[in-house]
């Protein structure tokens, strides 16, 4: 399906210069091994490393930091590619640019960015970002991870859980809090070396889909970090977050793209190939219906997130395009696999073909960086206000 957004003849080229590499990197070293990992649970961090010499882990970051300098349609098409051929790539791959790397670099100084942004940008280091606990979903203000004061350090306790790469990063950007709960100002960021003492992963997840990237628990006991480690000032950690989630939703928003376009090609596909009563599949209405709603889904999807990365682009508030375009886009991609395994049939319940996985992994995004319900209340809270 060849779909049109709204960009220039230059942008456009670019983006589908970008686009082409990272089919070919995923063709290459990704697909060979889909079920491999996913029936196994492996992370495949040579594959992540190799991605980050490619340019696809510092892809919004400039070159003069050792990134690809590149802006959030190229990204969005980089995250598309990959999650078409294995949605658990794509989602490391976001997680690594938008949350860990992101955040140092938006909010870091001059020498942190030094520090740790080119190892990130590059491959040579994995990054997990750290907000979610056990009992504070959404409700990341009363959280129970503290970080204490003591001198010219910051002593951190506590747990995060659901944690992309929290097992196998080699840092962390942690959110704890430094004051009272409830309190949005009462929370800071830290960076968080994997060889810091008392810094070590707990439980890593047993998922229903996503299987290849890797979810876990990461413990602080009295991990004792400088204060140079902190990223901008004492209580704007929450802050922070919420700005790099506005952005984070782009990603999935793509994220949700790719998934629900490799669902539609496989079933276009298929409903072609597949003969029943001496002809296609796709020439019964009840076949051909399903796939025409899953095109035109698609395309409102694409406009809606490539509207969110022109904000984006432009240092325009994203906070309801990026609501819109994530709570659409994941919405969309879950029913699209959903409908593609209908139209395979049996074969479709069989992992055989790839519509299971599609539909196994869609459902993370409609959870992942604020579920669909609070995409709702960010977007009905921004209409409310004029």
């Amino acid at each position: 399906m060849d779909l049109e957004t709204p960009l220039s003849m230059t942008q456009q080229e670019s983006v589908d210069m970008v686009a082409s590499a990272a089919r070919d990197f995923a063709e290459k070293y990704v697909r060979p091994h889909i079920m491999e990992w996913d029936e196994k649970q492996h992370f495949p961090v040579d594959v992540m490393r190799l991605a980050g010499q490619h340019g696809f882990l510092g892809v919004l970051i400039p070159e003069s930091y050792g990134g690809s300098g590149l802006g959030y349609h190229e990204y969005v098409a980089i995250i598309e590619e990959f999650s078409k051929v294995d949605p658990s790539i794509g989602l490391s791959i976001a997680a690594h640019n938008s949350l860990c790397l992101n955040h140092i670099y938006t909010f870091g100084n001059e020498s942190q960015r030094l520090q740790w942004v080119p190892k990130l940008a590059q491959g040579e280091w994995i990054g997990a970002w750290g907000l979610t606990e056990h009992n504070t979903g959404s409700d990341a203000q009363n959280m129970n991870t503290t970080a204490t004061k003591d001198g010219d350090h910051w002593v951190i306790n506590g747990s995060k859980n659901f944690i992309t790469h929290g097992k196998s990063a080699d840092v962390a950007v942690v959110i704890a809090r430094n004051g009272e709960r409830g309190n949005s100002r009462s929370m800071s960021a830290f960076v968080i070396p994997r060889d810091t003492p008392g810094f070590s992963a707990g439980k890593k997840e047993n998922k229903l889909g996503m299987r290849a990237s890797e979810t876990a628990e990461m413990i602080f006991d009295n991990c004792r970090i400088p204060d140079s480690y902190r990223l901008g000032e004492v209580g704007e950690g929450f802050i922070q977050s919420m700005k790099l989630l506005d952005g984070g939703r782009i990603s999935i928003a793509a994220l949700s793209l790719g998934i629900a376009k490799g669902a539609y090609e496989a079933s276009l596909q298929y409903a072609l190939e597949r003969k029943q009563f001496g002809r296609s599949i796709m020439s019964f209405q009840g076949i051909s219906f399903k796939v025409a709603e899953m095109a035109t889904e698609i395309e409102a999807a694409t406009l809606l997130t490539h509207k969110a990365a022109t904000f984006k682009n432009e240092g325009k508030s994203v906070t309801t395009a990026g609501a819109m375009a994530k709570l659409y886009a994941s919405e969309v991609c879950v029913k699209a696999a959903n409908e593609a395994v209908q139209i395979h049939g049996g074969y479709g319940f069989t992992k055989d073909f790839p519509v299971e996985k599609f539909l196994r992994d869609s459902k993370l995004c409609t959870i992942g960086e604020g579920t669909s319900e609070i995409q709702k209340v960010v977007i009905a809270r921004n209409l409310t206000k004029g």
